[in-house]
């Protein structure tokens, strides 16, 4: 249902670099980029994420209660998606593991302070 998302970044080269090593560990490539907007994306079928800076020119912020869900198939890729994106600089907001029945997620922000989390169900 969804296609893509965009997020605002301030360094586009900075989150650029975040989110290849990132979406990488979940088959993300860049497919789309231009001056100010990168795109990466699994697949033409698969919805994809986009970095921009803002079209009007002020500052990127983060949305208060926005999150992008990265789905994966395995508490194991979750658990590599976390660790990746700590060790990209993430900031944690709430480790690798189970949150109730048949859900496990890992929660972090990207280094603009975007909050995203790798889950998988079952």
């Amino acid at each position: 249902m969804i296609g893509y998302v965009t997020l605002g970044t301030n360094d586009l080269p900075r989150a650029a670099k975040f989110y290849d090593a990132l979406l990488a560990e979940v088959g993300g490539k860049r497919f789309m980029e231009y001056e100010t907007f990168i795109a990466w994306s699994a697949g033409p079928n698969s919805p994809g994420i986009g970095l921009s800076k803002p079209f009007d020119g002020n500052a990127a912020t983060v949305g208060n209660g926005v999150m992008v869900a990265l789905k994966v198939d395995s508490p194991a890729k979750v658990d590599q998606v976390y660790k990746k994106a700590m060790e990209l600089g993430a900031k944690d907001e709430g480790p690798a593991g189970p949150r109730g029945e048949g859900f496990y997620a890992g929660y972090f922000r990207d280094p603009d302070g975007n909050k995203l989390n790798a889950f998988c169900m079952g």
